[in-house]
C-alpha cells in the first residue's frame, strides 16, 4: 500500500478529515460528511464524548495486557470495527476492496454495506476480516432472501440489519450541491433483485406514508428473517431501552446503538448519551456495539466503560480512503487502536474486562 500524502503526515483522525475535504469533490464531501437537516445530531455525537471525563486508576501495572474480545464465536484483536458505508468508490477507485484489505491488515472487523459500490463477493475476497454484512430489508421478501443467500455463500458470518432508515433523512447539505452518483458508482448488490411494483398513488395520497412507509419492514419481518438464516442477526439503529428489550425478545443476537451517524432524523440524541439506558435494559443478554462520533482512543474507552463491547467508525475510514487509499484506512485504524491502548494503560486497564463505568464519573466537564 503506497501513501499519497505530501507534506506533514497525519497524526490523528482530525488530520485525515481536513485533508479529505481537500481531496474529495464537493459532491462526495457533502455525501460523506453531511448529516440531516441542521446537523445537530451530527454535532451532538461528537460533543457527547467531549463532555465525558475519565477518572483513571493508578498503580495498576502488570503483565498480560491486551485488547482481545470474542463476539459470536469469533476472536478479534481489538474492539474497533469498520462501520457499513455506502458508495466508497466516491472516495477511491478501489472503494470497498481497498477498505477490506486495510481492515484485514489491521485485524479490524469490517461490516459491508448493502449499498456498497463493489459486489459483496469481491469485498469478502479482498479482506479476511470483511465478514459482517449490513442488510437493508427489501420491500419484497424474495429480494431480501437473495441478498442473505449471497452473503451466506460468500462466507459472511453476521447479518447487521439496519432498522432506523425506512426513508432517507432530509440532507440539506446534499441538496445544496445537487448530490448525484457519478458514472461507475452504483449499489451493485441491489441489481436484478425482485422489486415491488409501484402502484399509482391516489389523489391526496402521501408518497412517504402510502408508498415508502407502507413497504417498510416491521418487527414481524425481523422475526421472519430469524427463521430464514442461521447467521446471528445484529440490529443496528436502536436508541431506546424499550426498543433494546424488544430487539432481544425478537431474537436479535446483538444490538448496535446508532443514530445513523446523524444522517436520518435530526435532533436525535448522541449515541453515547443513550448507551447506558440501553445497556441497563438489555442487561448483558446480548452484546452491544456503538457508532457515532468516535474520533479518539478515549472515545472508544468511554463507550466500552458505558456498556459497549465494541465500536464502529465510519467517516474517519472514508477520510483515510480519500487521502491515501487502503494505506490511509489502515493508518486511521492503527492510529485509533494505538490511542485506545494508551488510554487503557493510562486509565489502569490491562484488558477489556478491566473497563467499567467507574472510569466515567457522573459529573461531566463544564465545556
Amino acid at each position: 500500500m503506497e501513501a499519497r500524502v505530501t507534506g506533514p503526515a497525519p497524526v490523528c483522525l482530525a488530520d485525515y478529515e481536513r485533508l479529505a475535504e481537500q481531496r474529495l469533490s464537493a459532491n462526495a464531501w457533502a455525501y460523506f460528511s453531511g448529516g440531516a437537516a441542521d446537523e445537530i445530531t451530527l454535532r451532538w455525537n461528537r460533543q457527547g464524548f467531549d463532555k465525558l471525563a475519565l477518572l483513571p486508576r493508578v498503580l495498576a501495572g502488570g503483565g498480560g495486557g491486551n485488547t482481545r474480545l470474542t463476539l459470536f464465536g469469533r476472536n478479534y484483536a481489538h474492539p474497533i470495527f469498520v462501520a457499513p458505508i455506502a458508495y466508497q468508490k466516491l472516495a477511491d477507485d478501489d472503494g470497498e476492496k481497498a477498505t477490506a484489505a486495510a481492515a484485514a491488515a489491521q485485524e479490524a472487523c469490517m461490516v459491508l454495506s448493502t449499498q456498497a459500490s463493489v459486489a459483496l463477493e469481491e469485498a469478502a475476497l479482498s479482506g479476511a476480516t470483511c465478514r459482517w454484512f449490513q442488510l437493508y430489508m427489501q420491500p419484497v421478501r424474495d429480494a431480501t432472501l437473495k441478498l442473505v443467500r449471497r452473503a451466506e455463500t460468500a462466507g459472511y458470518e453476521v447479518l447487521v440489519v439496519t432498522v432506523d432508515a425506512p426513508i432517507n433523512g432530509v440532507r440539506n447539505r446534499e441538496h445544496r450541491v445537487g448530490f448525484h452518483l457519478p458514472p461507475g458508482v452504483t449499489a451493485v448488490n441491489l441489481r436484478d433483485l425482485p422489486a415491488l411494483a409501484a402502484k399509482p398513488l391516489g389523489k391526496g395520497a402521501s408518497i412517504i406514508f402510502d408508498r415508502f412507509v407502507a413497504a417498510a419492514p416491521t418487527w414481524d419481518d425481523l422475526i421472519w428473517l430469524q427463521g430464514q438464516t442461521t447467521l446471528p442477526i445484529v440490529v443496528k439503529g436502536i436508541l431506546t431501552a424499550a426498543d433494546g428489550r424488544r430487539a432481544v425478545e425478537a431474537g436479535a443476537a446483538g444490538i448496535i446503538v446508532s443514530n445513523h451517524g446523524g444522517r436520518t432524523l435530526d435532533t436525535l440524541p448522541a449515541t453515547i448519551d443513550v448507551l447506558p439506558a440501553v445497556a441497563e435494559a438489555v442487561s448483558g443478554r446480548v452484546p452491544l456495539l456503538l457508532d457515532g462520533g468516535i474520533r479518539r482512543g478515549t472515545d472508544v474507552l468511554k463507550a466500552l466503560a458505558l456498556g459497549a463491547s465494541a465500536v464502529l467508525i465510519g467517516r474517519p475510514v472514508i477520510y483515510g480512503l480519500a487521502v491515501s487509499g487502503a494505506y490511509g484506512v489502515a493508518h486511521v485504524l492503527r492510529l485509533l487502536r494505538d490511542e485506545f491502548e494508551c488510554a487503557m494503560a493510562l486509565s489502569g486497564c490491562r484488558t477489556l474486562q478491566d473497563i467499567g463505568p467507574d472510569l466515567v464519573p457522573l459529573r461531566r466537564s463544564s465545556t
